[in-house]
């Protein structure tokens, strides 16, 4: 019977068809988050924008007569170079005040939103001395190189000066020009009996409430106070041979601490327990040998596209930065204006930037007496630092990944034929009005002030820009 059903037609094939989604932004609205690359692809585009918008030169005035700043600023032209100019910047927690010293003796607290507001009145507007918050100047003598923000108490700004063994440390809601504490470090003698002067060339501050100050000096040794227990060191970090440490950091652990200077080398202490212990010394021989010394010269010459290209020997290390997004990138700054990223989980140098030597402009010479301290912004792995030849700033993308223009592995030809890359990742080069000594980045909206050689202080903010008044940088 079978033989005479009539089998129904075939239904035809359904056809496959793909949703697409409207935009890409769908994703991070379903998952809460953003991707990496296009969240690299953002601060990119960031990081293209910025420009100066305000410029603030020092000519205060204290009690209707000028400030040994202004004075120094007179006279310029019968002063030593290291002798003017903003020698530290460094914004509290939440952004609201930003403290600055000069070389000069000079320490200022402004208000960040006054600064802002004031450089939207246009170029030449003379700044309101009455929106200070502090401002301190001490005759000559008394300069400043370093001035930090206590993170535990953000009344307090620590002070130190390289021709000093003091840490002057100011309580600014005091409105007083005299330290509230001054740490001393143990006093050495040499060999005839005199008295060995070493000056302090940085200094950190725990984050947790036990606020341990630590403040490397020119001979090489790392004074650790803990403010507990008197105004004198507890722990002196020391190195196994003889080098300037210029720059220190605290890692985000508040027991790693890494130091850098003279001989191009990066000390780490481990400050519960290192090489060796301190726990079963006496107070008086309590010293501690670094846990590990990185030699920064034959890291770099790992690097075959760099070692090519030029000579490479040890230098000094200017500044060492923990990067606040991706903790593991430990950033330096070199001398001859190099600057780059060690993975500290790694021990690699993964991230390089070499402008040209300033002599190759012809450029004043002047500008290699500064100690250029860069600043990360706070969420985009962008590294901010003074260039050492022009008037201006690098912004430069040292993002993890190989997609950064920086990167020892990155592929300029792969990067340029991928079609999912829309963004082309470069360094910015930032044109400005004056020779940039030292950066501070906002803690929360990345704007950037800049410490200028003349002592004044720039503001540059992200501004909305064509893509064809960028200006990018094409050296590794």
């Amino acid at each position: 019977m079978e033989k005479y059903l009539v089998s129904p037609e075939p239904s035809p094939a359904k056809s496959r068809t793909t949703v697409r989604r409207p935009w890409k932004r769908s994703l991070i609205e379903v998952n809460g988050r953003l991707d990496s690359a296009y969240r690299h692809e953002l601060y990119s585009r960031v990081a293209h924008s910025y420009s100066e918008i305000g410029k603030f030169s020092h000519f205060y005035h204290l009690n209707e007569n000028p400030c040994i700043t202004h004075m120094m600023q007179i006279q310029s032209l019968y002063q030593c170079p290291t002798m003017r100019g903003v020698a530290g910047l460094d914004f509290d927690n939440r952004g609201i005040f930003l403290v600055s010293v000069t070389r000069s003796g000079c320490l200022m607290v402004h208000d960040f939103e006054s600064l802002y507001c004031q450089s939207k009145l246009g170029p030449g507007s003379a700044e309101d001395e009455s929106k200070h918050v502090v401002h301190f100047s001490y005759p000559p003598g008394r300069e400043f190189d370093v001035a930090r923000w206590n993170p535990s108490n953000q009344n307090e700004v620590a002070c130190t000066s390289r021709k000093h063994d003091q840490v002057l440390i100011f309580d600014i809601s005091y409105m007083s020009p005299k330290p509230t504490e001054v740490l001393q470090t143990r006093q050495k003698l040499s060999i005839i009996g005199r008295k060995i002067s070493r000056g302090l060339s940085d200094v950190a501050i725990t984050s947790d409430e036990d606020s341990r100050i630590f403040s490397p000096d020119t001979l090489g040794m790392v004074h650790v106070w803990d403010r507990r227990a008197g105004v004198s060191p507890c722990i002196e970090l020391s190195t196994d041979r003889y080098d300037s440490i210029k720059s220190i950091q605290i890692y985000v652990d508040n027991q790693t601490i890494f130091g850098a200077g003279k001989e191009g080398i990066i000390h780490i202490w481990d400050l519960r327990g290192g090489r060796n212990s301190s726990a079963f010394q006496s107070r008086k021989d309590m010293s501690q040998l670094p846990l590990a010394s990185l030699h920064l010269a034959p890291k770099l010459q790992k690097i075959a596209s760099l070692k090519a290209q030029s000579e490479i020997v040890p230098k000094e290390i200017h500044s060492i930065d923990v990067n606040p997004s991706s903790p593991h990138q430990l950033a330096f700054h070199l001398d001859d204006g190099w600057s780059g990223v060690l993975d500290i989980y790694k021990s690699e140098v993964t991230h390089v930037h070499c402008p040209p030597p300033a002599w190759l402009d012809g450029s004043n010479s002047s500008a290699d007496l500064i100690l250029r301290k860069p600043s990360w912004l706070p969420t985009s792995s962008i590294y901010v630092v003074g260039s050492m030849s022009e008037k201006g700033i690098h912004v430069l993308d040292f993002h993890p990944s190989s997609r950064s223009p920086c990167h020892v592995d990155y592929d300029e030809d792969t990067q340029r034929n991928e079609k999912r890359d829309k963004c082309n990742h470069r360094n910015k080069f930032v044109s400005l009005s004056e020779t940039v000594t030292g950066c501070a980045a906002h803690p929360l909206n990345g704007m950037i002030v800049a410490g200028t050689q003349n002592s004044s202080l720039l503001l540059i903010a992200q501004m909305h820009c064509s893509s064809s008044s960028e200006t990018a940088e094409g050296e590794l």
